[in-house]
């Protein structure tokens, strides 16, 4: 089978039967384990794309449960550079509002107990996590939401939390001194994408505001918002895709080993 270089990681809604032409299923083994699910391979606007769906096509995986090294290695030994990854988050800012997406430039890791690196052996690699997300990606994905008039963010800090449960009232006030939206999945897989010097953009969407603004989360909230947003993103990822340039030349994603000595 030939490379396919662009991979899409999608959460629950982005992948519905007949939303691209699938070529084939791959069942990949890993030195990690098995992925979330077997990876599609297809074209989407006329570009080839492999799909793997976090959770499990039934959401069988909670985000602490997700073998998220597994998912980034399996598409690695496919062939993929860059990868957009799709998800959900909640608001931690009245003027992040539900419905819109944010194209994530920072995070901060909350979670607890994960495996958050491929170098846990006898070779220790020290990745710059600075900017941690492609900036040419990113500026693709911000430019066309742009023209497409969808509701986005171009820029927001995303704090990630172990999960699966929702945070405290107190949590989430404290949350709010240092990041934009909240979210489970972010980490470590942007990392570990890292790591393995391929290019990771966020396409982070907002389904509610987080405790601190006195409105309960619910996961029925969540999935309404969701379905009733979810063509925002399948609209940006479908036309976000011929754009990308068969070259990486404009970000330095993929000589991050480089810089670390490796």
């Amino acid at each position: 089978m030939d490379k396919v270089k662009i991979g899409i990681i999608g959460g629950t809604g982005v992948y519905e039967e007949g939303l691209f032409e699938i070529i084939d299923s791959v069942k990949i083994s890993t030195p990690y384990g098995p992925p979330s699910d077997e990876i599609q391979i297809g074209n989407l606007s006329g570009v080839k794309v492999a799909f793997i769906s976090r959770h499990g096509k039934s959401h069988v995986y909670p985000p602490h449960k997700v073998n998220y090294r597994a998912n980034i290695w399996a598409l690695r030994q496919l062939g993929v550079e860059r990868i957009i990854s799709p998800c959900a988050v909640g608001s931690l800012r009245e003027d992040y509002k539900p419905g819109e997406i944010v194209i994530v430039d920072q995070f901060i890791d909350f979670t607890k107990k994960r495996d958050y690196t491929f170098y846990d052996g006898a070779k220790t690699i020290h990745i710059s996590c600075a900017d941690p997300f492609c900036p040419e990606l990113r500026h693709l994905c911000s430019n066309l939401a742009q023209e497409l008039k969808i509701p986005f963010k171009p820029a927001g800090t995303y704090i990630c939390i172990e999960g699966p449960r929702f945070s405290t009232r107190a949590e989430s006030r404290m949350f709010r001194n240092f990041a934009d939206v909240i979210g489970m999945t972010l980490v470590p897989e942007c990392q570990l994408a890292r790591e393995m010097e391929m290019c990771y953009v966020s396409l982070a969407m907002i389904t509610d505001y987080d405790v601190w603004a006195d409105r309960p989360v619910d996961t029925n909230t969540v999935l309404k918002t969701m379905k009733e947003n979810i063509d925002k993103v399948r609209n940006l990822i479908n036309g976000v895709l011929p754009r990308i340039p068969e070259k990486r030349e404009k970000c330095d994603c993929a000589r991050v080993l480089e810089q670390a000595g490796a």
